[in-house]
Formats: structure tokens, sequence, C-alpha cells
């Protein structure tokens, strides 16, 4: 099997391989205004909270539909033109709500979202294992997190500048967003599109079936279990630390929204952060440090009596989530190489753990409290420090 050369072989031909490559992190990003589009869309249409609710869950549904059948895909087509399928999908998702708001019409935009972001999230990795050196794999795919992260902070700002109407938006108001979302979608299309990429042949086409079998793998399962962990940590963060702040200091809602950006933009700092740093140590003191900060983190939500801090138990947290996906992520492409394009459609449907962990933490509130919420998680920071020990360095 031909390799793709790496940056180490050619340093020039191959960053300007990751610069597009990079824009398609970006684009990634999108999907995160589902979160603060579904607060507009209740409120446009009158919906009750089931209604609302039902809306972001979509998203990660279509992981666990897709992301297995993606990994067949790439064996199929390539890496690169599954990436463009996804981009398609994306841009077309972007389109629909420029014409229509109804609430058929949002779900079955951000029905195609949330699949152009699983077969995107399956194929890119990859697609950027194939360019690099794989000792440099885990600090490229944390500075393509920081990259799809900025995407995210845009996201609720440009809502917020169309609601306000504060210069023409066409009538779109708070769907300002999609257009100008979708050009860059489009810029992205046309910039991967335009860019030789020299791909490795697979073995073997394999089947959905001999896919999930590599979950007999030893490693492979850690690594799966490890991306639920982390998919659902950052989840429930972003659910419950308002949560806290209202029950323990008596916050209201619009104040305790400070908790989840308090974790985003130190989440955000660690993936820009973690790129610098994952270049230049060992991924497992690396990881040992991220998950030593989110023990402290859970120990501050349990026993933290000021705002304070909780604030900084948060921050901790939002820390030390930052790189564990990149790191979890590059560690099972490295020791399965044959078989990456189904380790990583097996790595993204871990993603399901968004789903599993606050349905764990709903029945632990309703049993305990808050606190059994923030147990449930740490539960996931502990097993993420018994994965510590099998990494590579």
């Amino acid at each position: 099997m031909q390799a793709t050369k790496t940056l180490q072989d050619n340093p020039r031909s191959n960053a300007m391989q990751i610069i597009p490559v990079m824009f398609c992190f970006f684009s990634m990003g999108f999907v995160d205004l589902v979160g603060s589009a579904t607060n507009f869309v209740k409120e446009d249409l009158n919906l009750s909270a089931s209604q609302a609710g039902f809306i972001p869950s979509l998203v990660f549904f279509w992981f666990l539909i897709f992301s297995v059948p993606t990994g067949m895909l790439m064996n199929k087509i390539g890496r690169k033109k599954t990436v463009l399928f996804s981009l398609i999908l994306t841009l077309v998702s972007l389109i629909i709500p420029i014409f229509d708001d109804t609430y058929w019409t949002m779900l079955i935009a951000f029905s195609l979202l949330g699949i152009g972001n699983a077969v995107m999230q399956t194929s890119l990795n990859p697609l950027v294992s194939g360019l690099i050196n794989p000792s440099k794999l885990a600090s490229t795919l944390t500075f393509g997190q920081f990259v799809k992260a900025l995407a995210s902070l845009m996201a609720p700002y440009l809502m917020a500048w169309g609601a306000a109407a504060v210069l023409p938006t066409f009538g779109l108001g708070w769907r300002v967003v999609f257009p100008i979302f979708g050009i860059m979608c489009l810029i992205s299309i046309l910039f991967l599109g335009m860019t030789p990429i020299k791909e490795e042949s697979p073995d073997k086409v394999t089947g959905v079936m001999e896919c999930i079998k590599l979950l007999s793998i030893p490693f492979v399962a850690l690594c799966f279990v490890g991306i639920m962990c982390h998919v659902g940590i950052d989840v429930g963060t972003n659910t419950y630390a308002p949560q806290i702040l209202m029950e323990r200091f008596g916050l209201d809602t619009a104040a305790a929204v400070i908790g989840t950006q308090i974790y985003f933009y130190f989440r955000t700092g660690g993936c820009l952060l973690g790129s610098y740093l994952l270049a230049r140590m060992s991924a497992k003191v690396f990881f040992a440090i991220s998950v030593g900060c989110m023990l402290l983190g859970m120990l501050g939500l349990f026993l933290g009596t000021t705002q304070f801090i909780v604030l900084a138990a948060i921050a901790c947290i939002g820390f030390g989530n930052s790189n564990i996906f990149s790191v979890v992520f590059a560690q099972a492409l490295n020791r399965q190489p044959r078989e990456k394009n189904e380790v990583s459609g097996l790595m993204i449907m871990g993603l399901i753990g968004g789903t599993v962990f606050p349905l764990c933490m709903g029945f632990a509130q309703q049993a305990i409290g808050v606190a059994g919420a923030v147990a449930v998680m740490t539960v996931g920071v502990a097993y993420l420090a018994l994965y510590t020990t099998f990494i590579h360095r």
C-alpha cells in the first residue's frame, strides 16, 4: 500500500493540503448552531419544551446511524470525496431555512445538518491522518477542534446580531446565520475540491458487521468507550453547570448561563494550547494532566461553597476535556493503521455518549439532586483515568 507523504517528507506540499482541510473543520463547527437556534425556533413557532427538545437530539441520533456506513463509503469512493459529499449535505441543510421556517422544515434542515456532520467527522479525521506524521496526529486534530470551535463561537453572536436587526438582514432575522455559513461552506467545497490529495488505498472493502467486529479488539473498545465518556462529560457539563449555579447560589437562568460560557471558553483555549503541547510532549503525560484537571473540577463541583470555586471547577473541566477526543481518536487510528476508515466510523459512533450520559444523569438527578448528575460525570472521568494507563507515548 502506497501511503501519502507526510509533512516530515514534504512539508511545503502537505501544508497546502492541510489549509483547506482546516477550512473543513470550520464547516464542521456549523452543527453547533443547533443549540442556540432551538431557542429561536421555539420562540418563533411557540413550540412546547418537548417539541423544541427534539430538535438537538436529532444530531446525536444520526451519528449512531451513519458513522459506520460512512467508513464503508470511504473505502469505496475515498476520503476526500466523502468529505466533499458531507460538505454538500451541510450546504443544502443551510440553504433550506433561508426560504422557510416551519417546524417540519427545520427538522429536515437540522436532520441533514446532523447527517452531514456525522459523515464529515467520520471522514475528515482519517483524511488528516494520511497527510501528516502519525506522531503529530493528535496535535493536528486538536488544532482542528480549535478551528471548529471558532465556528461554534460565531453562531450565537451571528444569531443575536440578526435578531437585533442592527443592519438589514433581508427579513431573515436570526436566520441570517444560514446564508453566512452557507457561503463559508461553499468556499470549503471549492477549496478542498481544487486541492489534489493522494490517498492510501484500502487493503479491502469491508462490510458493516466486519466493522462492528473491530470492537472485539480490546484497545478499540477502550477507545470507543473513551469517546463516549468525553462527549458525555461535554454535554453533561454544558447542561448541568447552570443548574448547579442556580441550585446553590440562587442565580436566575440568564445569569447562570455564565457556567456554560466559562466551560466553552476554556475548552476552546485548551484546544489551542493542546495543539502546541501535544506536538512537543508525550500524549500519555498530557492526557494524564488533562484527566487530572477534570478530576479536580469534579471535586470542585461536589464541594464548592462559593460561586468562584464552582466556576473555577467548570473551567478545569473545560480545559481538561478539550483534548481528550483528539488523543483517543489518534490512538485508535495509529493502533489500527490498516483499518483507519472503519475505526473512524466506530469512534464517531461513540458520540452517542451525548445521549446516553445525559439520560443517566437525569435519572441520578431525580434520585439525589444535581450532585447525582455530577457523580455520573465523575464515573466517566474515572474511566478516562484508567484509559490513561493504556496510551502509547
